[in-house]
């Protein structure tokens, strides 16, 4: 039976096996695991290819948000407003940062309504945290006039938007700060969990990487208290090897997404993903619609073809936000995707012949639902 994952992580190893395994043999020979010169050349390498001052390397991208929040000056008393859609990272630091998060619908591009922004707009609202989901960009341009309307900060959360651009400009660009998520699925990914914060201040980008590294900038002098949040060199190793790479594989993705489109885009009963006009989507996840999702699903994994949901329920909907007291009919457009989005496996390998029996298979499983 043909078997195609949601993400061949082993397909790209074997692409570039020779750097990778170059990369970590160095690191191993020098036996230097904790900070050092992997973790600082790709600091700067990221910052440099990415357009930016400052990269701070962190252990995760949900360190990365909860490390921005707090040196932001976010805390208790305060609101923080974010999309209602989205990976649980996003609102989680807002809460361990000790201010509020406070949800907003998402609008026809799966990212945050910039249209319903200010009427969630209170005096206690200090920053707004745009997610470009799936690999395509918020409304950036109406998000960054509300926040200089209303003194906001705008922290962009770009896990799943490695290089994506809005107007042009590169997401995490636009904003004070932005955060990654180099987790091994993501366009860039390391061999285990690894994030970077970037921003143009380098005083915030001093103090973040202070308080990532327990609260020093150099051993024994610890200037506040911080946590534990380092990258590895072994991941920057492999990040480091993987970087020369990403803009290929960045166009191999839209390559792969331009096939699903030209696949499914007359097939009944299957929505297919819709770009933002003004944006770059760079197709971190591609991400259908269709009733009986789930029977739908398990017909797909029954041909091989893995399948994914990302995400089953809204984020103000889990138990874990039980306090806000929160309804699904606040939230209409993040409730009723919930039910029906399917990701489709995705990844620069892919090929156009597995796109077509994909394709082919929904389209299938799909009529068996109607």
């Amino acid at each position: 039976m043909t078997k195609i994952p949601l993400v061949d992580l082993h397909a790209q190893y074997v692409s570039i096996k020779d750097s990778i395994d170059t990369a970590i043999r160095e690191v191993i020979d020098s036996a230097a695991f904790i900070g050092g010169t992997c973790v600082r050349e790709f600091e700067q390498a990221y910052a440099a290819d990415y357009g930016v001052k400052h990269c701070v390397s962190v252990a995760n991208g949900t360190d990365a948000l909860y490390i921005a929040l707090r040196m932001l000056g976010l805390g208790a008393g305060d609101e923080v407003i974010t999309s209602a859609h989205s990976w649980i990272s996003t609102s989680e630091t807002i809460s361990q940062s000790g201010a509020r998060p406070v949800f907003v619908d998402v609008d026809e591009y799966y990212t945050l309504d910039a249209d319903l922004i200010e009427a969630a707009i209170t005096p206690r609202t200090r920053a707004i945290i745009p997610v470009h989901l799936y690999g395509q960009p918020a409304e950036m341009t109406s998000i960054l006039a509300i926040a200089a309307k209303h003194d906001l900060l705008i922290i962009e959360d770009c896990a799943q938007a490695h290089y994506a651009t809005w107007q042009g400009r590169r997401v995490g660009t636009l904003g004070v700060v932005a955060t990654f998520s180099f987790y091994p699925g993501k366009n860039l990914g390391a061999y285990g969990d690894a994030g970077a914060i970037v921003t143009n201040d380098g005083e915030l980008a001093t103090r973040m990487r202070m308080y990532a590294n327990h609260g020093s900038l150099r051993k024994h002098d610890h200037r506040i208290e911080g946590i534990n949040s380092r990258l590895d060199a072994l991941q920057a190793a492999v990040l480091g090897a993987k970087l020369p790479h990403i803009h290929a594989w960045t166009r191999a993705r839209q390559q792969v997404a331009s096939w699903y489109d030209e696949a499914l885009r007359d097939v009944r009963g299957v929505q297919i993903p819709r770009v933002r006009q003004g944006a770059t989507h760079v197709w971190h996840l591609y991400v259908v619609q269709v009733a009986d999702r789930d029977a739908v699903a398990a017909r797909l994994g029954a041909r091989g073809i893995q399948t994914a949901v990302h995400y089953p329920v809204p984020l103000p909907l889990l138990a874990a936000y039980r306090r806000l007291n929160a309804r699904a009919e606040q939230f209409p457009a993040a409730a009723a995707n919930a039910k029906r989005i399917l990701s489709l496996p995705i990844y620069p390998e892919l090929t156009r012949a597995q796109v077509h029996y994909i394709a082919e298979c929904l389209a299938q499983d799909v009529a068996l639902t109607s």
